[in-house]
């Protein structure tokens, strides 16, 4: 995301928090189609992550106060809150999805071809990025963040201690984020 558009977003999520219902609705505009990515990932059925699209954009103008300009991509405070929002919705229907459908799935049915080749091209490099780490490491990441598994399961899974799987998430997380920045 470029610097201008991180803080094109910032603005908006400010205005949102005054309640600003134009901003909120150019907002949506802005990062609905990569959104509704994150959740179709999760949850695996389009029907099922408009519902958490809902909810995500509800949480969005309910905590918008909230988002703290610290530098970081506010995107990345989206994602987290459509993330979490998809797997909170995924454990209350107790389904655990297969990883590998989730390659091939389209993010939203407005992009052009051009924003299908660069999210195609980002998939391809965290996919790259992903198969660097080690094979435990990747599938305790994919647990945890395709999965939507929690950080006990897979330390129980992996017969390592709760903190140890911690460390190891955050660490595949730093590697994965250095990966994507190259």
């Amino acid at each position: 995301m470029t610097k201008g558009r991180q803080e094109d977003i910032e603005a908006l999520i400010a205005e949102v928090a005054m309640g600003n219902k134009e901003a909120f609705s150019r907002l949506y505009d802005a990062t609905s189609g990569k959104l509704l990515s994150v959740c179709l990932r999760v949850l695996d059925e389009r029907a099922a992550a408009e519902d958490a699209m809902q909810e995500v954009f509800f949480k969005v103008w309910k905590n918008a106060s909230r988002f703290k300009v610290t530098g970081h991509s506010p995107m990345t405070w989206l994602i987290t809150i459509a993330r979490n929002t998809a797997i909170d919705r995924l454990r209350g229907r107790k389904v655990h999805a297969d990883v590998s459908e989730f390659s091939d799935r389209i993010a939203a049915p407005e992009r052009t071809p051009e924003q299908s080749a660069l999210v195609a091209a980002e998939a391809r490099r965290m996919s790259t990025c992903l198969g660097e780490l080690a094979m435990e490491r990747r599938d305790a990441v994919k647990g945890a963040y395709l999965d939507g598994r929690s950080y006990q399961d897979l330390a129980k899974q992996f017969n390592v201690p709760l903190n140890t799987m911690r460390t190891w998430l955050r660490r595949s997380l730093l590697s994965l984020r250095e990966c994507m920045s190259q």
